[in-house]
């Protein structure tokens, strides 16, 4: 099993960046796709990003295509979500996850995540 903490929300003005921090322990990062979804209260759950473990490849949502990066340290166990060009639609909280190809390819769910950090984009 793996542990995930994620970090590095906070406000931000539209336009502007931030990057996300997750941190996996109990298991090794390099086992796992990891990749990230998000949802804000009274919305449906968006899958954004996923890496996988063999090769590094990276998918993305259409949302988010051109604007954020999905990158991963296995040294660290850290995933990291670089966003720029941030909108105010961005506003949700963000959780890194296992199982993210599988997920973001409709083919089934994540396996577990964290417990979200929180990303606003004021207006």
């Amino acid at each position: 099993q793996v542990q995930l903490v994620e970090s590095g929300g906070g406000l931000v003005q539209p336009g502007g960046s931030l990057r996300l921090s997750c941190e996996a322990s109990g298991d090794t990062l390099e086992n796992h796709n990891i990749g990230w979804f998000r949802q804000a209260p009274g919305n449906v759950r968006e899958d954004i990003s996923c890496i996988t473990r063999d090769d590094g490849a990276t998918y993305y949502g259409d949302s988010v295509k051109g604007r954020f990066t999905i990158s991963r340290d296995n040294a660290k166990h850290t995933v990291y979500l670089q966003m720029n060009s941030l909108k105010p639609e961005d506003t949700a909280i963000y959780y890194c996850a296992t199982q993210c190809l599988l997920a973001i390819m409709g083919l089934g769910d994540f396996g577990s995540w964290g417990q979200g950090t929180q990303v606003t984009v004021s207006s």
